[in-house]
């Protein structure tokens, strides 16, 4: 019925606090008050996700010791206790609100999926969902019939196409969650001369489209940078500071991941088709389909060490 972000009403982007004008916006189109909702839902799941961070800081102990202490605080006063602290607020905003009972929290690559499977105008689809991480999500195919969607395959944290991307908005100066847009951008004013480099060293790219990343070459797991000494070699210098004037090298380089990121999509999307029966996604055969960290696929074994971890 109605659907608004908060930063349109703050001016102030990305705006993360409470949505009260947003709410109050929807409610007003609806013509209802907070009570009348039967539910309010959350995008995430944060025990979910807080466990991904402790695994993370565990399987790279010590490294990332620094990273680890400025991230925990937070997590402990205010992310851990999400469900009372949107509660309380609900409750100022409808004091009738059972937040208690209406309250309730899903997965983030779920969340993703609904926000458009559910508006479309189709009964049935296959919806791929890519970005940086949700709790352990990167990469997910879900099936949606009616008013039903089922996630059916993942790919996992650490190995994440968007975390890639923005590994390359580090590098060519740009703000990580923010500049990504600008990465883009700057791929037309270059050519793809590091495409094959990407191919060679960063990311093991299957037919199907999944994949595999050498994070040999990253600090995102545990550091407070998203590339290292090892990236910057291989692209020929270090990451560009944000005051620094770009070159046609980090024109070149936005270029190669722009070229990259859009074949892998490709594929992942073919194979998606391909497994789905294309416009007759009713006979789809769910037997290649398996919620593990690694894909599912018979013909793909993980050797990055951190699944069987876990």
């Amino acid at each position: 019925m109605a659907a608004a972000q908060e930063e349109r009403f703050t001016r102030k982007k990305h705006d993360s606090g409470f949505p009260r004008h947003a709410v109050d916006f929807c409610l007003a189109e609806a013509g209802a008050k907070l009570e009348a909702l039967d539910y309010v839902v959350f995008y995430d799941k944060p025990f979910l996700k807080f466990e991904r961070l402790l695994e993370t800081y565990l399987a790279f102990a010590p490294s990332g010791y620094r990273s680890f202490q400025m991230a925990l605080p937070l997590w402990v006063r205010e992310k851990l206790f999400q469900k009372n602290l949107l509660g309380k607020l609900l409750k100022q905003y409808g004091p009738g609100f059972d937040w208690q009972k209406r309250l309730l929290f899903t997965e983030h690559h779920l969340s993703h999926a609904a926000s458009a499977f559910f508006p479309s105008p189709f009964e049935e689809a296959a919806v791929l969902t890519m970005d940086g991480v949700g709790e352990w999500a990167t990469t997910s195919i879900a099936m949606g019939r009616g008013s039903s969607l089922e996630v059916l395959e993942e790919i996992h944290f650490p190995h994440s196409l968007g975390l890639l991307y923005s590994a390359f908005t580090y590098y060519t100066g740009f703000k990580v969650n923010s500049g990504e847009y600008k990465l883009m951008g700057l791929a037309p004013y270059g050519e793809p001369k590091y495409a094959q480099t990407i191919l060679d060293h960063l990311i093991d790219v299957k037919t199907d489209g999944s994949f595999r990343l050498d994070l040999s070459y990253f600090e995102y797991c545990t550091g407070l940078k998203m590339t290292n000494s090892r990236f910057d070699a291989l692209f020929g210098g270090p990451a560009k500071k944000p005051q620094e004037a770009l070159s046609q090298r980090h024109m070149d380089v936005a270029a190669s991941i722009q070229v990259v990121l859009e074949e892998i999509i490709l594929r992942l999307t073919r194979s998606l088709a391909s497994k789905t029966g294309g416009t007759k996604p009713s006979s789809i055969d769910r037997s290649p389909y398996t919620r593990s960290p690694c894909w599912g696929s018979a013909a793909m074994t993980c050797t990055c060490g951190w699944c069987s971890r876990r």
